[in-house]
């Protein structure tokens, strides 16, 4: 199991817990316009502690199952950001998919860094992990320097990969092997 890390300026990356909710709705309330052109086009009730409580208890039984590993960054009960390392597959892949946003008052302050390096050691050490993939718009370059100042490699470009701002949209693959 991952256990918490320390990152700049007093936060945290920790497992995501139930009495996150309401930090997580107002979180994501106060950066909606900033996360839009990055994130899947989403209802209003995604914005809500209600849906998070739902979203919460769905996540801690993935992580029961050994299939998630949901972070958030935080400092006191603020969040800042959030981390999920999905799609953890077993058996010959090994793998899993990061996903990850950071608030933009956040952003451009080593927290998301810190955190994608705090997540290839748990990756490695705690889950034994062999891969890990993530993916960025390719007008990302801000998340592209954070994959690979954390040794994420590009390994090709797929066209019309996610629904973003509710249109199809190209990313680039990246990658980073752990053993």
């Amino acid at each position: 199991m991952f256990a918490s890390a320390p990152l700049p300026g007093g936060s945290e990356l920790r497992l995501i817990e139930p009495t996150d909710a309401t930090a997580i709705a107002a979180a994501l309330t106060a950066n909606r316009e900033y996360l839009a052109p990055w994130e899947p086009a989403r209802p209003d009730v995604y914005f809500t502690a209600a849906w998070w409580s739902e979203e919460i208890a769905r996540s801690r039984r993935a992580v029961n199952a050994g299939t998630m590993l949901p972070l958030v960054i935080a400092r006191d009960r603020e969040i800042f950001g959030r981390f999920t390392l999905g799609g953890i597959t077993r058996g010959a892949f090994q793998s899993a998919g990061l996903g990850y946003w950071v608030a933009q008052e956040s952003a451009g302050h080593g927290l998301a860094s810190a955190a994608v390096a705090a997540i290839v050691d748990g990756a490695t050490f705690d889950l034994g992990l062999h891969r890990i993939e993530a993916s960025t718009l390719l007008h990302n370059g801000a998340s592209q320097r954070v994959l690979e100042k954390a040794g994420f490699v590009k390994i090709g470009m797929a066209p019309q990969y996610l629904s973003i701002a509710d249109r199809w949209q190209d990313h680039l693959l990246f990658q980073r092997l752990l053993h």
